[in-house]
């Protein structure tokens, strides 16, 4: 299958969906369907503005994968709502919101947009692999910034980034990495392991901010660099960066496989062509009823079967 490949953060979407759009919302039964009907205008207008060949829901089969919580113990601890032995735990969520992302998945599913979730990885692995795989260009979807490590323009890979709404976005590429952060794609995860993110739990080394780890990253090219650097006393690193790496050794030993996109989930073999004609169209109607999807799911059907 060839043509551009868009993958899209879902998660991170409908979140934003369910805050951007008023919980007034509502199906015929008063229950808000606000993040249903946001992301299918969020959908609706990603395939008119960027027209993807190719479409894939990503889903966070397990939101905090417990090998990164190995690793690093407070990895998104902050947001655990409901601790489970031997399974997920539970994300923090919005009441009103757990009860629609069944409907949303249902939705998809009968649409025939392409879902794909897998156990013990989070959406950003799913992406990460899919991106891996991609045999041409990709537009990453997501409000999330730990995806920059993916742009990439030789391979024609960039994030899409919600500044407002879906319908203003900032196009990722290396060239606004670059001047905003300093870094260029391979290096923006070492930028975010260095600097640290208290959103996802992760401590960073204290002292070095992002400009630091950006400054630190240009001169010695990339966290091996830096590391190596600790032990070379003509290195360009003052007493107190050095002794705070030094110290940090045992976060900065493990971070890389917590902070980097994993490239090698077990995919399944999905048909990522977008439908022009819905997979389930007497479930769709069915869905459409049931839960006032009105004109959102209308425009999105109308978009999909006039596109080019």
């Amino acid at each position: 299958m060839t043509g551009r490949l868009m993958l899209l953060d879902t998660a991170s979407l409908y979140f934003r969906a369910y805050f951007g759009v008023p919980d007034s919302v509502k199906a015929p039964d008063g229950t808000p369907v606000n993040a249903v009907r946001g992301l299918l205008d969020f959908i609706d207008r990603l395939v008119k503005d960027h027209r993807p060949r190719r479409l894939v829901a990503c889903m966070d089969a397990d939101w905090r994968p417990q090998w990164r919580v190995d690793l690093i113990p407070t990895y998104k601890a902050h947001r655990v709502a409901t601790e489970h032995e031997g399974a997920p735990d539970e994300e923090e969520v919005p009441d009103t919101l757990s009860p629609q992302v069944p409907v949303i998945e249902a939705v998809l599913d009968a649409i025939g947009i392409a879902r794909v979730g897998v156990a013990g990885y989070e959406a950003d692995d799913v992406i990460g692999t899919f991106t891996a795989r991609a045999g041409g260009s990709v537009d990453i979807v997501t409000g999330d910034r730990d995806l920059y490590q993916l742009v990439d323009d030789e391979r024609g890979i960039r994030v899409l980034y919600p500044l407002k709404g879906v319908g203003t976005l900032q196009l990722t590429d290396e060239a606004v990495l670059r001047e905003k952060y300093g870094v260029d794609g391979r290096g923006y995860a070492d930028l975010a392991l260095l600097r640290g993110d208290p959103s996802d739990g992760l401590p960073g080394v204290p002292g070095i901010g992002e400009k630091t780890a950006a400054k630190l990253l240009a001169e010695f090219g990339d966290l091996a660099g830096i590391m190596a650097a600790i032990d070379d006393p003509r290195a360009n690193l003052t007493p107190s960066q050095r002794k705070r790496l030094t110290e940090a050794r045992p976060y900065v030993a493990v971070a890389p496989k917590v902070v980097r996109v994993a490239g090698d989930v077990p995919l399944p073999d999905v048909e990522t062509a977008l439908p022009r004609t819905p997979r389930d169209p007497a479930g769709l109607e069915a869905l459409a009823v049931r839960w006032g999807l009105g004109g959102s799911l209308g425009r999105l059907l109308t978009t999909l079967s006039t596109r080019c």
